[in-house]
This record gives structure tokens, sequence and C-alpha cells, in this order.
């Protein structure tokens, strides 16, 4: 009989879970087949589980080991916020259950970390701000009762920009005043992306092989991106939205962080579906769908539209596009160039619908707060940080709080024509017609540029005009992210969009693309760029050959 280890896959480190497999415990002599835990998605996990190969208490023993190993120590990435005190109570109950035969649903066993603006049971949801940390509520986000019923184990909350990186013009990605400064595993200097910077890298650096981020303008595309994983941004209205602390109704929404395409596919799958309290869900069970039903990585008959407007101007990125799109052609797919997109006037007010709506929103979940939190409003919270400015207000400021505060809310005569104007321009004009103009699909481009230097002086700085994701972002129309290679050690992603609804034909192109290319870029904690492989050479004093050089 073979018994399974999990071990890291991470050189010098050795955080090993125990295995409950009774060769173990009887001392009995079995040959021992070496699991990469870090790359075990989470199909195979939660397969693996069913089939008794190893149980769910070795997964939450696992992750509690890579995350003293890496986040709150060695490279101290600083993604985990908390971890449920029951993960491992609830992982010994699922795994008595799957010993009798009784499988809760397709995640059984598998552990999940939440972005903590996201309401779960056991902890506190502090959307990384101090005004919020006793705002434990007891309730469970809707879409964390359905990861629950599928068999998932909710092992902790994430690290994340704070308010979800709506608080101002100059912020840094992936800082909070709870969480402080998360890190990217791949150079320890450099940003993680946001504002679902904690979920992205606990994926990324195996600590779980599944999280939920949030996104209003890019937090789910820009950190999974940047962090070398899969996410997937679903129309607005697919997942509810309940229990959420919210920027935008009418851009919000959660979605699943993978290491692949399939894990990211089945999770989707569990989340999905209608919610009474969301009236934006209201059609969604008409079009959920097993989003993993036809993924052979097969492309023929499939139209994608290139954004070649997109890719900016980093020549680097350009050729890790073009190999990427070889890439979609040899798994089948038809490639058509769109040269240019003109975003329409209405596009200009999207910022400021955006501070009607928080305003509006925000002051209504603030109301219904856990009882022992006293910011009850956007000006209660505002105050609040400039009584708290040592640590609230030591990095940036909060602009944004006080621009969105002398709106009038989603109330006002100019709020509900800018937002008519801008669905119009965005979806109509925008995404829907390119689908339709081009006769494609799927559009695609590069996600995002490598990341960016963690700058605590002047903030994050996005470079080289790359990407189009704010398009399907102010659409509320799905998008998502698969890993397509690296620029100077550094992940670059591809981007796939589509018509509302569509995230069945989105997720087979992406799925077609992952299988060719095969291009996910694995963390190796670098300190700096003095370190990473591919320029530590070039960022020291030359030595010829004579002298030992290389």
């Amino acid at each position: 009989m073979k018994r399974r280890v999990l071990v890291s896959a991470l050189a010098g480190l050795s955080a090993v879970a125990c295995v409950s497999d009774p060769a173990v415990s009887t001392g009995t002599s079995s040959s021992i087949e070496i699991i990469n835990a870090p790359n075990l998605d989470a199909m195979d996990m939660a397969a693996g589980i069913a089939a008794g190969h190893f149980s769910a208490a070795d997964q939450v023993a696992f992750s509690l080991g890579q995350i003293e190993t890496l986040d709150r120590s060695g490279p101290t990435l600083q993604s985990v916020l908390s971890i449920n005190p029951e993960a491992m109570a609830q992982a010994k109950a699922l795994d008595e259950e799957a010993r009798n035969g009784a499988l809760r649903g397709p995640l059984h066993g598998v552990p999940v970390l939440v972005k903590d603006n996201i309401e779960t049971r056991e902890l506190p949801t502090t959307a990384g701000s101090l005004a919020l940390l006793e705002n434990k509520t007891g309730r469970d986000a809707p879409i964390i009762a359905r990861l629950r019923a599928s068999g998932a184990i909710i092992f902790g909350k994430t690290n994340l920009s704070e308010w979800a990186n709506f608080r101002s013009t100059s912020s840094m990605s992936g800082w909070s005043g709870v969480g402080g400064q998360t890190k990217n595993p791949h150079s320890l200097d450099r940003s993680p992306c946001g504002s679902s910077s904690g979920s992205a890298v606990a994926v990324a650096a195996g600590l779980v092989p599944l999280a939920i981020g949030t996104e209003t303008n890019g937090s789910i595309m820009c950190p999974s991106a940047m962090n070398g994983i899969v996410g997937i941004k679903p129309t607005v209205g697919l997942l509810s939205r309940t229990h959420i602390v919210p920027i935008s109704p009418t851009q919000d929404t959660a979605g699943p962080m993978a290491r692949d395409v399939k894990s990211a596919a089945l999770m989707l799958s569990v989340m999905a579906g209608e919610d009474p309290a969301d009236p934006a869900t209201a059609n969604a069970d008409d079009h959920v769908t097993d989003y993993l039903a036809g993924l052979d990585g097969d492309l023929s008959g499939l139209r994608i539209g290139v954004l070649r407007f997109a890719v900016g101007e980093n020549e680097e990125i350009g050729a890790v596009f073009a190999d990427g799109l070889a890439d979609l052609e040899a798994a089948g797919a038809t490639l058509v160039d769109i040269d240019e997109f003109e975003p329409g006037e209405a596009f200009s007010q999207s910022f400021y619908i955006l501070q009607a709506e928080y305003k509006t929103a925000l002051n209504a979940y603030l109301a219904d707060a856990a009882p022992a939190v006293t910011v009850r409003a956007l000006d209660d919270l505002i105050a609040y940080n400039e009584a708290n400015a040592a640590r609230e207000l030591v990095l940036f400021g909060q602009e944004i709080l006080l621009m969105s505060q002398e709106t009038g809310g989603m109330e006002e005569a100019r709020y509900t024509e800018a937002y008519t104007a801008l669905r119009k321009a965005s979806r109509d004009e925008g995404i829907h017609h390119l689908l339709k103009e081009y006769d494609v699909d799927v559009l695609v481009a590069p996600s995002r540029p490598p990341a960016f230097l963690i700058d605590a002086v002047y903030g994050d700085e996005y470079p080289g005009g790359t990407g189009a994701d704010y398009i399907a972002a102010i659409a509320g129309t799905p998008n998502m992210t698969v890993p397509m290679g690296a620029v100077r050690g550094l992940p670059v992603g591809m981007s796939f969009m589509a018509r509302a609804w569509d995230e069945a034909t989105m997720i087979r192109a992406a799925y077609g693309f992952e299988q060719q290319s095969r291009a996910i870029v694995s963390p190796g904690f670098a300190a700096n760029s003095f370190v990473l492989e591919e320029t530590a050479g070039a960022m020291r004093p030359y030595v010829a050959p004579s002298e030992g050089g290389e």
C-alpha cells in the first residue's frame, strides 16, 4: 500500500504535513509517493481526499505550515490576516463524513482563503481597516455558504488594499492598516497589485489552492496577473454580493482565484446563483452552467478578437503576447485583429459614478455592521482615520473618501444620467459592439505589465499602457486572466473577455490557451532585482572572463 506525504516544493523549506494513513501509526512499511503539494490543484486535492489517499486535516496542517514558513516568517509575505480557529475541527468532521462515503460536494475538504471584505461567520470582516476590527457579524456571505455546502473549508482571511483600494489616489496596493504590506512572491520588493492582493499571493505561494477575491475595476485581474495565477471576474450579478463590503453596486463582484483554469471554473460553478437579497442576481440561475463542461483544449471554430491597441509599448510584453497568440492558433482558434477602440465620452464619468455609489452603498453596509463597530457612515470613517492618522494615514491619504462624501450619492439626478450613459458606452458601444462588429466570440489582450515596485513615497505606478480590463470592469461583463509567461522573471497574463453571462465561452478559450502554452511561472521569493535570476548578473559591476567573470 502506498501512503502519500505532502511536502513543500520550495528548496530549503520544510513545511511537512502529517499523514493519516494507517501505515504511519502502525509503523508498517510502505512505499512513499511524494506529492508536490503547492502544485496540487483543487480538483486533485478533492479527488485524493475522496479516495482516501490523504485527508482534509492533512491539507489544513500543510497550509498552516506553509503560512508559518512563508507568510509569517522567511519571505514574510503578509498575505494572510487571520485563520479560522475552527478550520482543523471542520476538516476532521469532513474527513469523518468522507470515510462514511458522504461527500458534500466537489470541494469536499479543500481549504479556501477569503478576502477580508467578505463576511464569514467565524472571523471579523475588516476590509483592512482598524475601524472594522470588531466587525464580527457571525454570518456567512451567500457565496461562502455555497462553498461550505460544497465541502470547502473556509480557512481564513487574506490581506487586501484597504477598503478595496478606494481610499486614495496615491495608494500602495496590498497595504492595509490591519495587515501592513503584502509582498509579491516572485520578487519581494515588488507590488502584489490589488486590491485582492493577499488572495493572489496566497495561491501563487502555495499556501492554499483556492482563494476568493473581489473586483470593482481590476482588483482580481491585476493581482492575479502580477502574481502568476488564474483569476475570474464574472458578469456582475452572477455571484451574490450580500455581506461583502461594497464600493459599487453596478461594478462589484466576487470571483475565484486559483492555480489553474479548471479549479477556478469549478469554484465559479459552486459560487454562482441567485440571491433574493441582491437584485443584480435576479436572473443568475438562467445563466449558470457547468463551467467545466466541454473543456478539452480544442478551440476549433472559436473566433478570437486580438485587442492590438491594448498591447502597449513594452516590446517584451509584446513578444510574450505574440507567443501566446501562436498558442491560441495552435489550439485551433481563428484570430482577428482589432487595432483601435475609442472609449465614449461617458467613460469620463466612471470615477464620479463610483464615488456616488460608494457613499450610498458603504453607508448602508456600515449601518448594518456588527454592534461593536462605532463607525456607522462614511463621514464617521473619515473622522476615524483622522483620529488614527499615525497608522491609517501615514503612507497615503483619504482623498477618495472625501470626494465620495461630497457627492449626493446615488439619489442625485446627475448620477442617474451619468450611469445610463456609461452603461451604453461601455457595454452596447464597448464590449458587445467589438464582439459583434468583428464577429468574434472572445477578446484577448495582455492583462497587465509586470509588477511594479512597492513605493512608500510615491505609491503605485502602472507603466506601459498595457491592458483593456477597464472596459469589462465598467461594463460589468466577464473577464479572466491566465499566465502567459514572464518578462525579466516576473509573470504576465493574458486577458480573456466575453459577452455578459458568457463565462462558458470565455473559460473554454482560456483553458485551451492554458493547455497549449503551459506558461505558469513559479515564484522564487527573490529579495529584489539583485538576486532575481534574470536580472542579478546585470545589476552588478562587470567582471572580465580573465578575472573570473562569466
